[in-house]
């Protein structure tokens, strides 16, 4: 009997510890409920809700480029996408062939297909191809049937009606890089199919240019796959970027050149805006926003002309015969010559044990500057630097534009080199020659320039002597430029000698007169050395550039404004390897002046 109420205390005393382990349990558990839907029920509902809903950015429209008339450049268009949705087709391969054809795919385009599909889940839509025509759709909306899984999408792209006649200023965008990652967090980045600024001003005001994007909200479910949309609003478009260009103006640039390969830069004197700007031969932008291929790169690259090249502000060249211009101001202000002082020119002139010859082999007889200038003689100029002094000429020269960088916001600007004795010693190390003063006179030696810089010098002479620096922003109220230390009777000394360049008799660049009743124009030719002539050559005879490989043709400078009377409008035009300034760059300058002042920019 005590034994069996022993048994009977020990089940009741295990029974009650096992009642209040759980109660215990109970009343945890019953505690977490209220944590978990009470006190963070709606931490847990959002959680929830974002597991079922997808939220993703949306790229917005990018702000479009235009010129000072507001004609656009860079544009947003239509564009429809074939995409495929890998679960729904049975055979990719036999699909992907049939749309070979039709699509103009090639096996590059198709490995890449595939990859894309192999790097996502099956039911997401993977591109096939971009910016479809008409008739492209047409076709497959026609005989959809046939293709399992393809569905078209409508979208915009980036487009650049002008093609090569904007290319260089304006640039390209292309698809976001692991390079473009590293250096902005920005989420736009992140938006499948985003395009970023690569080079020119799509690339300098990619952030304005950009706006601000937009969101889609999907119902999705366990496996991601989307079920309903949700919300939906759209991006804001960038800021719109208004340029100085007039394109009425830069085809005409740009046409004048033909075949031949160089650059044109066009400047309003007064508020120094760049009215044109090309660099020729281009190449059309619109290869590059989905992906150049290799052939189209490899011809672009391997072209002699080229064509990737801004060689308005990344071509240097000797300036030759325009620099003469610099010589005779800095000259007549250091009073090392007068209006009325005279040099012989014999065709030759000794320097110690160097001939240095003029390029009018029988020389020029006795001449002024504005003589020298309109003739172009060698020799007036060879011994004008030896008075004046390479100190001055650089002096000179930085004061109106050359050896200077401009913030008009296009990379790949160079600075050009205008010598001095400073500059020899910690460049290569060794003291500055009298020879090296009397070629830098005409522009030759170390002097580089860039056509930016000759047309900014050219302004800066013909506009009274004001610093005007050249803008690519148009600005309805542009600043007053400072006013330069150069006497007014001087540049006025120039100005003359440039006016007899091309109209009076026996000047260098008579040919390239303005086709315009009454409005002349004035200029300075310039033709540049890319090989030296040696001795023996000179004692054969020189060979004509026609006659030479066409990378051994010199270079050919012209410069020019117009009206001579009340300038407005400069240019500087090099052709390369165009043998001649007078007979290949001048008619070129002379064109886009014609067009200039027809146009009447304002």
């Amino acid at each position: 009997m005590k034994k069996s109420n022993h048994k009977l205390r020990y089940l009741l005393k295990r029974s009650l510890i096992m009642f209040s382990i759980n109660i215990l349990l109970l009343f945890i558990l019953v505690g977490r409920l209220y944590f978990l839907q009470i006190y963070q029920g709606e931490k847990y509902a959002l959680l929830a809700d974002n597991n079922r809903m997808s939220r993703r950015l949306t790229a917005p429209p990018r702000g479009t480029i235009n010129d000072r008339n507001g004609v656009e450049l860079a544009v947003n268009i239509q564009n429809f996408q074939a995409m495929l949705i890998p679960e729904q087709s049975r055979n990719i391969d036999k699909l992907l062939a049939d749309l070979s054809s039709l699509l103009n795919l090639d096996e590059t385009e198709i490995e890449r297909i595939k990859k894309d599909i192999s790097r996502h889940q099956r039911f997401v839509p993977v591109k096939i191809k971009d910016n479809l025509s008409w008739e492209e759709v047409a076709q497959l909306m026609i005989h959809n049937n046939l293709y399992p899984g393809l569905i078209i999408d409508e979208g915009l792209i980036r487009s650049y009606p002008f093609k090569q006649y904007t290319a260089h200023p304006l640039g390209y965008v292309g698809s976001v890089s692991e390079a473009d990652l590293k250096v902005s967090d920005s989420p736009l980045l992140q938006v499948p199919g985003f395009k970023i600024g690569k080079s020119g001003f799509e690339k300098t005001y990619d952030e304005m240019l950009r706006g601000d994007a937009g969101r889609q909200v999907y119902e999705i479910n366990a496996y991601g796959r989307i079920m309903r949309e949700i919300e939906k609003k759209d991006g804001v478009k960038g800021t719109d970027l208004d340029l100085t260009i007039d394109i009425r103006l830069q085809k005409a640039a740009y046409d004048a050149f033909g075949n031949e390969a160089g650059a044109a830069v066009v400047l309003d004197v007064h508020t120094g805006e760049i009215l044109a700007f090309v660099s020729v031969p281009s190449f059309d932008p619109n290869l590059f926003v989905d992906g150049i291929s290799i052939n189209n790169w490899q011809a672009l690259i391997n072209d002699e002309k080229t064509p990737m090249t801004d060689k308005a502000i990344a071509g240097q060249y000797s300036p030759g015969s325009t620099f003469k211009i610099v010589v005779a101001l800095a000259a007549l202000e250091a009073g090392v010559i007068t209006p009325k002082s005279t040099s012989y020119c014999s065709g030759k002139m000794k320097l110690g044990n160097h001939l240095f010859h003029c390029w009018r082999h029988n020389g020029h007889g006795h001449l002024n500057v504005v003589e020298a200038i309109k003739h172009s003689c060698d020799i007036f100029f060879y011994e004008t630097a030896l008075k004046l002094g390479i100190e001055k000429i650089a002096a000179m020269s930085h004061k109106l534009g050359l050896g200077q960088m401009y913030n008009i916001g296009l990379e790949n600007q160079k600075q050009g080199v205008i010598p001095d004795k400073q500059w020899k010693q910690e460049k290569l190390k060794q003291p500055w020659q009298k020879g090296e003063t009397v070629i830098a006179g005409i522009g030759q030696g170390y002097v580089l320039v860039t056509p930016l810089q000759l047309v900014t010098m050219l302004a800066r002479v013909v506009n009274g002597g004001y610093e005007v620096t050249p803008t690519f922003i148009k600005n309805d109220t542009p600043p007053q430029p400072k006013k330069l230390d150069i006497r007014e009777e001087n540049l006025a000394i120039v100005k003359q000698g440039m006016f007899e360049v091309v109209n009076g008799v026996g000047g260098t660049a008579t040919r390239a007169r303005l086709k315009l009743k009454d409005i002349k124009m004035g200029g300075k030719t310039g033709t540049t050395q890319v090989r030296r002539i040696s001795l023996k050559e000179r004692a054969q005879g020189i060979r004509r550039d026609e006659d030479l490989p066409w990378k051994w043709r010199n270079h050919a400078w012209f410069m020019a404004y117009a009206p001579h009377d009340n300038p407005k409008y400069a240019v500087a035009v090099i052709v390369e390897h165009g043998r001649s300034g007078s007979g290949v760059a001048a008619p070129i300058a002379s064109k886009i002046l014609e067009q200039a002042i027809k146009l009447d920019i304002r």
